[in-house]
């Protein structure tokens, strides 16, 4: 097996594991917000936003390790 190919593998295992990350990550995310919308229902408009947006940016952070992890193992 060649050395570049094994290297490619294992760029592409970390860039995995960065995603894998990302969803534990959004998964926080959520269950803090429902825990405080039913620990402080007046505040569910906010907090349903704010966990929107910060849902967003962390689902784009998986997807971009995930294309990072297409691109090291098709391109390079």
């Amino acid at each position: 097996m060649d050395p570049v190919i094994g290297m490619k593998a294992l760029a592409a295992a970390i860039a995995i594991f960065s995603s894998g990350c990302s969803s534990i990550g959004e998964g926080l995310l959520v269950s803090k917000a429902i825990d405080g919308m039913s620990r402080n229902p007046e505040m569910y408009s906010k907090l349903r936003s704010s966990m929107i947006i910060g849902a967003a940016l962390v689902e784009t952070c998986g997807i971009y390790a995930l294309l990072v992890a297409i691109l090291i193992i098709f391109v390079m």
